[in-house]
């Protein structure tokens, strides 16, 4: 597919704002897919009891009762996974804003129904620093996202900003920012403006790198599956050096050319170094900011368990 599916008023709308919607990027059939493999996978977790390399545990799993937040790089789990990471209408719509595309990760986020577990507000770019900021990530809906089931919370705006600072109390990275401390230093990031991403299963969102954003925890009676890739212009090269090598770094790219010329952009850069306290996913991360913006599930239990005793 050569043709992108975006129109003038969508282009415009994500250099504007860093996030757009698009529907119907993935038909019926192909959601169905997804979603039969994403339950296989949650049921296979009642055979594990700790995080490891595809599973990120809820704190409430438990065999009887399997509860996942996030497989890790489900692309290298499922062919099914592996397609839609490739899928040619994404390629499209990233072609069309940078010319070049090249894959890079994927995670699949589940908050589940009643407890779905929330992400803190930060930048994409404070855990991945290119040498130019045309990076994406492409949620794919697997389920129909509205207000009430944790929808992705997108800055408007926020990507043609600064780069937030995501290190802890400890002076490690934690991956999160502390809105409270930002407001005290007087930062212009009106959290209430955020815009939801919303839509039906099947739709996308692309939000741009540097973009702010978060989510809160799923309270409805709904699942919100949503499945996360990222990708990167041809040229964009990654700051912390190329892990697995200059061949699969080739190997990854979907539209354009190789080069062994990054583009270098005037572009704000924090590094996250020290690393992580906790590693493993950005939830594993956030474990150590100390900060809450959005509520728990177990936080919004404890008013009822505290009436039952």
């Amino acid at each position: 597919m050569s043709a992108s599916l975006l129109s003038d008023a969508q282009r415009a709308a994500y250099h504007r704002d860093g996030v757009i919607v698009v529907p119907d990027v993935f038909s019926p059939a192909e959601i169905a897919e997804l979603r039969r493999v994403t339950d296989e996978f949650v049921a296979r977790s009642s055979g594990i009891s700790a995080n490891d390399d595809i599973y990120d545990l809820e704190d409430s799993h438990s065999a009887a009762a399997p509860r996942v937040r996030r497989l890790k790089a489900p692309h290298l789990h499922d062919p099914a996974y592996f397609r839609a990471s490739r899928n040619q209408k994404v390629v499209a719509i990233l072609k069309d804003l940078w010319g070049s595309v090249r894959f890079d990760t994927g995670k699949l986020n589940m908050k589940s129904a009643g407890y779905g577990a929330p992400v803190e507000w930060h930048q994409d770019w404070a855990f991945y620093p290119h040498t130019n900021d045309d990076l994406a990530a492409v949620g794919i809906m697997l389920d129909d996202v509205d207000s009430e089931n944790g929808p992705m919370l997108v800055m408007p705006g926020s990507h043609r900003g600064p780069i937030w600072d995501h290190h802890g109390p400890n002076g490690r990275f934690c991956g999160a920012m502390d809105p409270a401390r930002l407001a005290q230093e007087g930062a212009d990031l009106d959290l209430s403006r955020a815009l939801p991403c919303h839509g039906t299963a099947g739709s996308v969102t692309v939000h741009h790198v540097r973009a702010v954003h978060g989510s809160a925890t799923n309270f409805s009676g709904r699942e919100r599956r949503f499945l996360l890739y990222q990708y990167r212009a041809a040229d964009a090269w990654p700051l912390l050096g190329l892990k697995e090598g200059i061949d699969k770094f080739n190997a990854q790219l979907l539209a354009g050319e190789p080069s062994l010329a990054p583009r270098l952009a005037p572009v704000p850069v924090r590094m996250p170094l020290p690393p992580a306290e906790h590693q493993g996913s950005i939830y594993e991360n956030q474990r150590a900011s100390g900060r809450r913006y959005f509520t728990p599930a177990e936080a919004a239990d404890m008013p009822a368990r505290a009436a039952a005793e």
